[in-house]
């Protein structure tokens, strides 16, 4: 069975680490002065910045991460181009402080819509907004979060014995517990997890499972199994979200409990597994704030499909491309992800987590979580 070896999370520094404060809309304002400082000198504007290309990413094997490395390059007024996304930085800047002073927020989709009044500035695809946003993090070593810009969709559900206290939009606290005081659904996370939104009160979870499909968070929730094992339950909702990651990571540090990471049994799962784990490249300048290095994979894998013999489906040409190149992605390069990916090829099946209820509904919760739990470690 793959599984990431269980350590500590990798220690980090201001320098490291995005910082999450009250000044974090200063930053912003520096670039912004020393645009103007060099135009007042009759300088062409200019700004330097790590370049996020794939030549200088790399994957840090001893803490598990994607990293930014020491390459940058130069954005200046010279080129249209690039005159033109220096225009639209300063935009962006303004925007997100007159957000700042009037107490708002947006979502990146309606920023993209926002910029249609910025004239040539505009962007012409939210790719392009996205890009600049990100680009923005690292220059000013803040999270898009702090500079109050959202994705449309809030993160994942949570269903579990975890009392937190969360500060809602008019500054009002309120104490929840994550089972006992929500409906059938779960506390839904929102967008901003930090401690001055939600902070952590107590629990007596002994380990997060965090769960793709949604069905099968409420065959575990409607079965009793956070109850009776003690386990927090987390919908990923499929790839997850960026405050999903962060809830992870905080929960690893904080409350120092192991995730578990159960998805269906294909390649396109196993990568929801490792930007859990190990952060994606999209994010690598976050990886240190977003990724748990000790998550474990539980399932479903290609050794599964076998064992229990599972209902599955034959590998689309998409599949056996995704996992060979998976067999060359640094995060899937131990023996034993390595020994599953080139079973799963063998075999060319690929299983959904529903297909255990082959068995019956309550032989996930009864036989098959207890026995790989335990093999694991876990209970």
């Amino acid at each position: 069975m793959p599984r990431s070896r269980a350590r500590a999370p990798p220690k980090t520094t201001d320098e490291d680490e995005p910082r999450v404060r009250a000044d974090a809309l200063q930053p912003t304002l520096a670039l912004a002065e020393a645009i103007y400082d060099q135009l007042d000198a009759g300088e062409i504007p200019r700004m330097r910045l790590p370049l996020r290309t794939k030549q200088n990413l790399s994957f840090q094997a001893r803490d598990g991460v994607w990293k930014l490395g020491r390459q940058l390059g130069t954005r200046s007024a010279r080129k249209l181009d690039g005159a033109l996304m220096l225009l639209r930085t300063f935009y962006l800047v303004d925007f997100i402080n007159e957000m700042a002073r009037d107490k708002k927020t947006s979502t990146l989709r309606e920023l993209y819509y926002i910029s249609e009044a910025w004239e040539e500035a505009k962007f012409h695809s939210e790719d392009e907004s996205n890009l600049l946003i990100e680009d923005l993090e690292v220059l000013c070593t803040r999270l898009r979060e702090d500079f109050r810009l959202h994705p449309e969709e809030n993160g994942a559900s949570v269903i579990g014995d975890l009392t937190i206290r969360e500060r809602n939009r008019k500054g009002i606290v309120k104490t929840i517990n994550c089972r006992d005081d929500v409906g059938d659904g779960g506390y839904s996370l929102p967008f901003n997890v930090e401690k001055e939104k939600i902070e952590f009160v107590s629990t007596k979870a002994k380990f997060v499972i965090a769960i793709e499909c949604g069905g099968m968070v409420d065959r575990l929730a409607e079965n009793g199994f956070d109850e009776e094992h003690e386990a927090i339950l987390l919908h990923l909702k499929g790839q997850p979200a960026r405050s999903t990651r962060r809830f992870l990571r905080r929960v690893t540090e904080e409350l120092k409990l192991p995730v578990v990471v159960f998805t269906d049994g294909d390649p396109w799962s196993f990568r929801i597994y490792a930007s859990v784990a190990y952060g994606a490249i999209k994010t690598a300048h976050l990886s240190s704030y977003l990724a748990t290095p000790s998550a474990e994979f539980l399932g479903v894998t290609a050794s599964d499909i076998e064992n229990y013999n599972l209902p599955s489906d034959h590998l689309s040409e998409q599949d056996i491309r995704a996992l060979q190149a998976e067999l060359t992605d640094p995060r899937f390069g131990t023996p034993d992800w390595r020994a599953e990916i080139e079973l799963m090829l063998k075999n060319g099946k690929k299983a959904e987590q529903q297909s255990l209820a082959k068995y019956g509904l309550n032989y996930v919760t009864e036989h098959y979580l207890p026995e790989k739990l335990t093999e694991m470690g876990i209970l």
